[in-house]
């Protein structure tokens, strides 16, 4: 454990290069043949027992120690999201509409470095650390498809952490908490049929419009009066679209939306409360609901003992002032929950907030002007290696 922030900045400088090789040329969903490149470039030298995925663009490298012991897995993930990049950075996106918003550039040489601090110590490491580079987490489930081929597997993994950057959080310093860490996020497509007519005649037609409002509103008090208020759920309407022009009632309203639930329980009411509503409120009306449910991740619930390892850990190499638990889970949603479905571990948040920048004013991620401390990958750095490290000497968790 000794000098892992020296270790890590010396090697800082490659992962800068190679966080920016990555930042700009970003790639999309579950085939990122140029970022694998990279990646498999950077461990090139390292001595690691590397694999490549079939269904994805994965890059899986295990690093065995000089003693025998158990499995950590170390996770990163890679893509970018569908979206232009207005930073003005020199190595800004040259890809029109794909952008690293979301930090997986960051992760990736993070973890890159730790790997290559890791090889460094192997005649200490008492064990396996594996590598798991994943494709595909911004909506694709990559970690679905890396667990199906056996990144959990063949040695087996004992426990799993992943950092992800936050713009919004002090740079340098590492925050997660035991239990829910991350929501789960399904989407959902509503359509309200009515009777379509002339807009001076309501009562010849049945005017789908109204009826929609009223839902709307439904689902927020039903998310608020419905709900446990230490359980929460967010429902949110992000899209309605109807009608031609302004004479014409039309026929139908389609809307769509999200819901956000930091427990199972709380995910199946709220679904289950959707449902009632768009069957029952059109009805009240004499119209026809119908609502599809497409699932997404679910909660990222981190394992009590891994996080309270984990933030001893960043604690130790870092500081205890720059280790905090987090107090509420947040409600965005991570694909790593899936591994962690399978396997102990934890997530933590990384603090990458630009200089001279306040944490609450900072772009955060998925904004199109989002930017981040480059600095503070060392932090990331050091703390990947150290979780390994202090893992595998103690035997687990």
């Amino acid at each position: 454990m000794t000098d892992l922030l020296g270790a890590a900045d010396r090697t800082l400088p490659d992962v800068v290069v190679l966080r920016r090789r990555i930042h700009a040329h970003p790639e999309l969903g579950l085939t990122l043949p140029r970022t694998q490149t990279a990646v498999l470039e950077a461990l090139d030298d390292l001595d690691l027992d590397i694999r490549t995925g079939t269904e994805l663009s994965s890059v899986v490298a295990d690093l065995h120690g000089g003693h025998a012991g158990p499995t950590v897995l170390l996770r990163a993930d890679m893509d970018a999201l569908p979206m232009p990049e207005d930073t003005g950075l020199d190595f800004a996106s040259d890809v029109e509409g794909a952008m690293h918003a979301c930090g997986h550039d960051a992760h990736t040489a993070m973890l890159a470095g730790a790997a290559r601090v890791l090889a460094a110590r192997r005649a200490d490491i008492a064990g396996t650390v594996r590598f798991a580079f994943q494709p595909g987490e911004e909506g694709f489930a990559g970690a679905v498809s890396m667990v199906n081929e056996g990144v959990l597997d063949r040695p087996h993994v004992d426990a799993a952490f992943a950092l992800h950057v936050s713009p919004n959080l002090p740079s340098g310093s590492v925050w997660s908490r035991p239990g829910a860490l991350m929501a789960s996020a399904d989407s959902f497509e509503i359509t309200i049929t009515g009777k379509g007519g002339h807009a001076s005649t309501p009562f010849l037609a049945n005017d789908p419009m109204p009826v929609a409002a009223e839902l709307v509103q439904a689902l927020q008090v039903f998310a608020t009066r419905r709900i446990n208020t230490f359980d929460p759920v967010v429902i949110t309407i992000a899209k309605i679209r109807a009608g031609t022009t302004s004479n014409v009632i039309p026929e139908s309203v389609r809307m769509e939306g999200t819901l956000r639930a930091v427990s199972d329980a709380g995910r199946r009411l709220a679904l289950a409360g959707i449902e009632r509503l768009v069957s029952g409120i059109p009805v009240a009306h004499e119209m026809q609901g119908e609502v599809k449910i497409n699932a997404g991740y679910p909660v990222t619930v981190n394992n009590d003992d891994a996080a309270h390892f984990l933030l001893r850990v960043a604690g130790d190499v870092l500081g205890s002032s720059q280790a905090g638990l987090m107090p509420t889970p947040v409600m965005g949603a991570e694909d790593f929950s899936y591994m962690l479905r399978e396997r102990p571990g934890a997530m933590a948040f990384l603090g990458v907030c630009p200089p001279g920048v306040a944490p609450a004013r900072a772009h955060s991620c998925h904004s199109n002007r989002m930017t981040i401390d480059e600095n503070a990958m060392r932090a990331g750095v050091a703390v990947y290696s150290a979780l390994a490290l202090r893992f595998l000497a103690e035997g687990g968790l």
